[in-house]
């Protein structure tokens, strides 16, 4: 199984959840800029320390796994996961907060 299909799974799954809470709740537009910037911070993380990371050489990946596409020594597959991680986790706050707010009540 390659890298693509494992983080595709997740990427899905995260925004499955995503459209869900968007239609459910309909976050504003500080919400949306909050998530946005958070996806940039990740992703600008990820290439920075996954090109650390690889470089001296705390892991590596397989080339028959991989896509091929590389931002410097980082398979682009890994940013797949930041982008899983900003589009299902503040989404399922969104989700829970309405599960909370009725528990208070």
């Amino acid at each position: 199984m390659t890298y693509v299909l494992v983080s595709s799974a997740f990427v899905a799954v995260a925004l499955a959840v995503l459209a869900t809470a968007v239609v459910r709740r309909r976050p504003d537009r500080r919400w949306w800029a909050a998530t946005g910037l958070t996806l940039l911070a990740l992703m600008a993380l990820t290439a920075v320390f996954d090109n650390l990371m690889i470089a001296v050489d705390l892991f590596g990946y397989v080339d028959d796994q991989i896509s091929g596409l590389k931002i410097g020594l980082a398979p682009i597959e890994d940013f797949a996961w930041p982008l899983a991680a900003v589009a299902g986790l503040p989404a399922l706050a969104l989700l829970l907060d309405r599960v909370l707010d009725r528990r208070e009540r």
